[in-house]
């Protein structure tokens, strides 16, 4: 299908943390587009316009450490213009500007939670509940987020599909710690990435039960920031590294060839 985007946001509150969880979601609209302010970024979207007719299939997409959910924004629009409900939630105490909790083990116990969380709100007391399909839910992870979608996947038989971008997963590396795993999952690992190295790819190679459920690919030229959405100039800046992508990378082109491979798999899974 070809729609517009629509976006919405809400907030969920994490009981065991005490905090707020707040998230956008981006779903299939027949409203126009406009160029909406979403604090640093413009999108276009139809903000807050009536979802589409139909059922679709849910995608969570967990940022990175430090990051937030807006910075995967081009990917969200593109699976939501072509028939998908795609939340992105903001890892309270693992945000840019809510980031006390990086480097702890809390940190690593929430984030699952969080997805969790935002899956049975989704399928229970969201406005989209009765237009998501009942057997088809992926997470998309990227760095943190790749640890925190492995870690939902092995505990969470409602997921049945995962996109890892640059996947954090040295907690993996105990024999069994992914046997629980069994799903289809594209992987997407860069060529010059100092913050996830080969190694954390290897790791998902190694410990998935079934291999052939694997499909990975490595960029060539990209870096660990590569997979963020193409950044306003006005941030783009050596100071603030995600910005910053290898010499010769075209984020822009990359994205579009990016998401139209992680679409294409979702569809397929």
């Amino acid at each position: 299908m070809s729609a517009s985007a629509g976006c919405r946001s809400f907030s969920l509150f994490d009981e065991p943390s005490g905090r707020a969880v707040p998230m956008r979601v981006m779903y299939p609209s027949d409203a126009p587009e406009q160029g909406t302010q979403l604090g640093s970024y413009t999108l276009d979207v139809a903000c807050d316009g009536p979802i589409a007719t139909g059922t679709f299939p849910l995608v969570v997409i967990s940022h990175g450490n430090g990051g937030a959910g807006v910075l995967y924004r081009t990917t969200a629009m593109h699976l939501a213009r072509n028939g998908f409900v795609v939340v992105l939630p903001d890892h309270a105490g693992n945000t840019r500007g809510d980031n006390d909790l990086a480097g702890t083990v809390a940190n690593l116990e929430n984030r699952p939670r969080h997805v969790r969380l935002v899956i049975d709100w989704a399928f229970g007391a969201s406005p989209f509940a009765t237009h998501l399909k009942p057997d088809a839910v992926a997470i998309v992870g990227h760095s943190l987020g790749g640890y925190t979608a492995l870690a939902v996947a092995g505990g969470d038989d409602r997921v049945n599909a995962l996109v890892l971008l640059a996947p954090a997963t040295a907690w993996f590396q105990a024999e069994d710690a992914l046997h629980t795993v069994r799903i289809p999952i594209l992987m997407l690992t860069a060529e010059h990435d100092a913050h996830t190295p080969q190694f954390h790819a290897d790791i998902v190679k190694r410990g998935l039960p079934d291999p052939g459920l694997l499909e990975h690919h490595v960029v060539a030229n990209g870096g660990h920031f590569s997979f963020l959405g193409p950044f306003p100039k006005a941030m783009t800046d050596v100071s603030f590294p995600p910005s910053q992508y290898p010499e010769g990378f075209d984020r822009e082109r990359f994205h579009v060839a990016m998401n139209a491979q992680i679409l294409a798999f979702l569809l397929q899974a």
